[in-house]
């Protein structure tokens, strides 16, 4: 049985196996582990495509287009663009603005590009103001400054794509703390950041995403103060564990305990105070579950 730790950066290099490859993608590490090695070559070859078309770091990148258009005029994108930002629409709706990924405001336009002050670039952020015209597939930002950041959605996009794209019975694909196993049981570790070891291992139960969030390496979560260390969700689609994970860590305490109260996928919180939580909902997904004390 394999093992993998979900991790915010990568797999511990003690845990890969011969058979699984790694690239350099999306400005992290990708493992992929599929049964024919030009497979996963395949995989890789996409999930640049993905990137290509996704990131905010490449000038003629689709994400690009749109920010460099922000109150000009709506930009035509290609299919999965629109795809991605619509599923990212959705979540902001359902975490109430959360999860938002026109935060490039301040991410893009104010802390790397240093084009607005801080103040301006809090006000620009509303997924409201992000208007998409399914019929002719374009995208426009409301105002000027505003801007898309995929970094809280991308990656998990970027997984459940090319799990849909390369239809192979049974594989192991991650992209840094987002990752889907299928068609087999691997035995799944949750990092501890306290103490950097691990906190939890299981194995899966059926096909799962996982993803894992928190701002322990960079304060890339833009959101309110927060008494959480790490979440962890479990799902069967990854764009949604990658931006629920997001989101959830960036919400405030009283909206996040309603939310969490009926959540329909797994999740596992580790508060500053030491204190680890988890729902019913995570044995939908996982079995033989073992916590370490730390």
């Amino acid at each position: 049985m394999k093992f993998v730790l979900v991790f915010l950066i990568l797999a511990l290099s003690s845990t890969i196996k011969a058979e699984e490859k790694i690239f350099n993608l999306m400005g992290t590490y990708a493992i992929i582990d599929l049964s024919e090695e030009e497979k996963a070559y395949e995989s890789y070859r996409y999930l640049k495509e993905i990137e290509n078309k996704l990131s905010d770091y490449l000038e003629d990148s689709e994400i690009s287009q749109i920010n460099k258009m922000a109150g000009i005029k709506p930009v035509n994108v290609s299919p999965l663009t629109f795809e991605v930002i619509e599923k990212a629409l959705q979540i902001c709706n359902q975490t109430k603005g959360a999860f938002d990924i026109t935060v490039g405001s301040i991410t893009i336009n104010y802390k790397r590009k240093k084009i607005i002050p801080l103040e301006k670039a809090k006000k620009l952020v509303n997924c409201k103001d992000l208007i998409l015209d399914k019929k002719n597939q374009t995208v426009f930002l409301k105002k000027k400054y505003m801007a898309i950041d995929l970094g809280g959605i991308g990656k998990g996009f970027a997984v459940e794509k090319v799990y849909e794209y390369i239809k192979q019975k049974e594989g192991f694909i991650s992209i840094a703390g987002d990752m889907k196993v299928w068609g087999q049981k691997r035995k799944i570790a949750v990092y501890n950041p306290i103490n950097k070891s691990i906190l939890m291992e299981a194995v899966n139960k059926k096909d799962v995403c996982v993803s894992t969030s928190g701002n322990y390496f960079q304060e890339h979560i833009i959101g309110k103060s927060t008494d959480l260390i790490q979440v962890t969700v479990f799902y069967d689609e990854c764009s949604f564990t990658d931006a629920t994970s997001t989101g959830i860590f960036a919400m405030d305490k009283k909206f996040r305990e309603n939310f969490l109260k009926d959540a329909d996928f797994g999740y596992l919180i580790i508060y500053k105070n030491g204190k680890v939580e988890f729902n019913k909902k995570i044995f939908d997904f996982l079995e033989e579950m073992r916590f370490y004390p730390f």
